[in-house]
């Protein structure tokens, strides 16, 4: 279907007008920022950071998830920004019953309601690209129909035009991280979540990888009733993970479990993450009036690695395992980094066993281990920083963005659960039987069967 002359004047009227708001709100901030550091003022002053989240938290939708994913990638930012930044909700004003049929229509033609034996066009859930709707299928399944709010394109090409002048200031900020593959990798993921055939393929490949794994659950995709717009999946019953923060510590762990399987086993096996580790993104179900595992909601932000890469972080771990520095520079190489000196390889190994020191340490703990989680990893970040100074510029590869997100999102649920667990032996588990040429294998099997060949 073309759209017609007036309706694409009408885009890129929208498009012109979201361009001059963020670049409006975003640049004031950028160019009061470079002011003060023409007169000498603090770079980092928490006001400037008040300001920036009043300038994007203004706007909703795309930028403040691209805002919401710079704040969880370590040192990136100062500790002042990334505070203000995670305080964005990221969530735009639910359609209205009026609009929702109108996309409903668009979708699936204007019989869409004969398809359904019923359609809430009440959203049960909102987010920063789309809503939820419940509905029921004429056979009488229950259904999430995921549907995607007005002119979501216009909006993320807009805002991603301005993701630049988030990342100078970053650069102002700390020179030595050469940020231009990182907005690459944000960008490509975002536009990636734009389109609702490449999740349903994502969920496809999520419920392969699994399929054995009975405490964690993944909807299945209902093809019929789903376009590029529009996701229909399984309903899965589940309350939010945040309602058993005060249960027992037995019930904590099943649920922690359940979290480290979900993230790790498809890495291992498949190559693949859940960069979106938000708590949204999880819900517990429980059998027999116990919580038993987790369903597993959204995936319109998975990241497919090489098996190369898979195999850089398992020859990091025994690296540290074994104190074997060879090991450690060999998996550096693996994950993209080119040119990495000493002190260059010193300075990342504190954020790495940082982020390893869990799954190195053989015995029960929580992931903190007696650490402030407020303060938790900034030592090592700040440290990390002071350390790349007066060093060149390192580039960070692109794959290593949403995998070190991820793995610090991973932790941040953990921290909420206080969860006690021998992360080493479910790790040590997870990757026993590891080979670089089977996951290669299996992971082209598995990217077949999903309709995602070529992805890498």
């Amino acid at each position: 279907m073309v759209d017609a002359p007036d309706t694409e004047q009408n885009r890129f009227s929208r498009r012109l007008t979201r361009y001059a708001r963020v670049g409006a709100n975003v640049g004031g901030v950028a160019a009061k920022m470079a002011g003060a550091r023409l007169m000498g003022r603090d770079f980092s002053d928490q006001r400037n950071a008040a300001d920036l989240m009043a300038a994007l938290g203004g706007l909703k939708g795309p930028l403040m998830k691209l805002a919401q994913l710079i704040s969880t990638v370590p040192d990136l930012l100062p500790p002042e920004y990334a505070e203000e930044l995670q305080k964005l909700q990221a969530s735009a004003p639910p359609m209205g019953p009026a609009f929702v049929k109108r996309r409903m229509r668009a979708e699936l033609g204007p019989d869409w309601k004969t398809r359904f034996k019923s359609f809430d066009e009440k959203p049960s859930a909102a987010a920063s690209l789309g809503q939820v709707h419940k509905a029921v299928s004429l056979e009488g399944e229950r259904l999430a129909c995921k549907l995607q709010y007005p002119d979501m394109q216009s909006a993320v090409e807009a805002d991603l035009n301005q993701l630049g002048i988030l990342m100078s200031v970053q650069r102002r900020i700390s020179p030595e991280i050469d940020t231009r593959e990182i907005a690459e990798e944000l960008s490509e993921r975002l536009r990636e979540e734009l389109d609702y055939r490449r999740e349903a393929a994502n969920a496809t490949l999520y419920g392969q990888a699994l399929k054995a794994e009975r405490q964690v659950r993944v909807p299945a995709v209902i093809p019929e009733l789903s376009t590029g717009r529009l996701l229909t999946m399984t309903w899965l019953d589940g309350d939010p993970l945040l309602t058993f923060l005060d249960h027992s510590l037995e019930d904590r762990n099943r649920i922690a479990t359940a979290l480290f399987k979900a993230w790790w086993h498809p890495f291992a096996t498949h190559g693949i993450i859940h960069g979106d580790p938000h708590l949204g993104n999880y819900s517990v179900f429980e059998e027999e009036g116990r919580p038993e595992g987790i369903n597993l909601l959204d995936y319109g932000c998975i990241r497919v690695f090489n098996a190369r890469f898979v195999s850089g972080v398992v020859e990091l771990f025994h690296g540290f395992l074994n104190d074997d520095r060879a090991r450690i520079v060999e998996a550096y190489r693996r994950w993209g980094f080119e040119g990495l000196g000493d002190e260059q390889i010193d300075a990342l190994n504190i954020w790495a066993r940082f982020i390893y020191g869990p799954l190195l340490d053989d015995r029960v703990r929580t992931i903190a281990d007696g650490i402030d989680p407020s303060a938790y990893g900034r030592k090592e970040a700040w440290q990390v920083k002071q350390a790349l100074k007066s060093g060149p510029t390192i580039v960070i590869p692109r794959e290593f963005v949403l995998m070190d997100r991820a793995a610090v999102g991973l932790g941040a649920v953990m921290l909420h659960l206080k969860a006690e667990l021998n992360f080493h032996r479910i790790f040590a588990e997870t990757i026993e039987d590891f080979d670089e040429g089977k996951l290669a294998k299996r992971q082209a099997r598995a990217l077949k069967t999903a309709g995602l060949e070529g992805v890498l």
